[in-house]
């Protein structure tokens, strides 16, 4: 059975994960409305890779002299973000792609929006079994986030190379249910997308998110037997985008962000740091 956003966010709240201060945005990520910083401060949240180092360049290289107050506050899950943005302790939020913000508001009835989209952190596929995803042995097990729409992605994935097929109605949200063929009779695994890294050691392949990947110390563009190609417009549906709730998409220090966040600073800091595993979008 498929975990939905409702079961995953009660599952993160179990399990006591809470946001950890980066830079000056120290404490936790449910407190007070006021996100934890003055009037003038804007509080983001984010992942730590690479959305947390990303804003972390701005607000140590660029914020400043844009007269931005930037305080950071970083998440290990992609739950809490939204809720936190929400419910009016974070002011902004940075780590996730339109159809997963989409998804969100449909199942949680949240009202947030894209403002800018920031980069594309492209999706792979690891393992420590085959150095080609076609080399997957007969009965393979595949590990593939349980989130709706990054499980339709990892699968839309291993469909570009033809291990398996799909639908033709298949959408954004396609689950295993959606596999029209599957000729090396793959048995896949859903696993919450941070557990995605630690399940290499027991699975074939992991279809693994690039926040995560990065943080357990893999890189995209040396160890991923198969990563999302930068062809055909790959900023959409895929980009990382900055969220805000609705009505505060001009709040002038939400626009400053987005201004430094697609500047020509950004692109090169993305360019040099992550050498092609993380692609920098250089317009809103």
């Amino acid at each position: 059975m498929r975990k939905t956003l409702i079961a995953a966010s009660a599952l993160a709240l179990s399990l006591g994960l809470a946001a950890c201060g980066s830079g000056s945005g120290s404490g936790s990520a449910s407190g007070a409305g006021d996100g934890g910083g003055s009037d003038d401060t804007l509080v983001v949240g984010a992942t730590a890779v690479p959305a947390g180092e990303v804003l972390t360049y701005i607000k140590d290289e660029l914020a400043a002299q844009a007269g931005l107050d930037l305080e950071i506050k970083e998440f290990t899950d992609y739950v809490l973000p939204n809720t936190a943005l929400q419910e009016g302790s974070l002011d902004a939020n940075l780590y996730q792609n339109q159809p997963y913000l989409d998804d969100f508001n449909k199942a949680r009835g949240t009202d947030l929006v894209s403002v800018a989209k920031a980069y594309l952190p492209p999706m792979g596929v690891y393992s420590k079994k085959v150095e080609d995803v076609r080399d997957l042995a007969d009965g393979a097990t595949v590990a593939v986030p349980a989130d709706t729409t990054n499980e339709g992605r990892a699968l839309k994935l291993l469909a570009s190379q033809g291990v398996i097929t799909l639908k033709a109605d298949a959408g954004a949200d396609a689950s295993p249910a959606d596999i029209g063929e599957n000729p090396k009779n793959l048995e896949f695994k859903e696993l919450e997308p941070a557990q995605l890294p630690r399940s290499l050691d027991d699975v074939d392949a992991a279809v693994i998110n690039n926040n995560y990947a990065q943080d357990a110390g893999l890189s995209p563009t040396k160890d991923a037997v198969l990563l999302e190609s930068a062809k055909d417009n790959p900023y959409d549906p895929y980009a990382n985008l900055l969220a805000v709730r609705r009505g505060d998409e001009d709040d002038p220090r939400v626009r400053k962000l987005v201004r430094l966040l697609t500047s020509a600073e950004v692109k090169k800091f993305i360019e040099d740091k992550y050498q092609g595993s993380v692609l920098p979008v250089t317009s809103g």
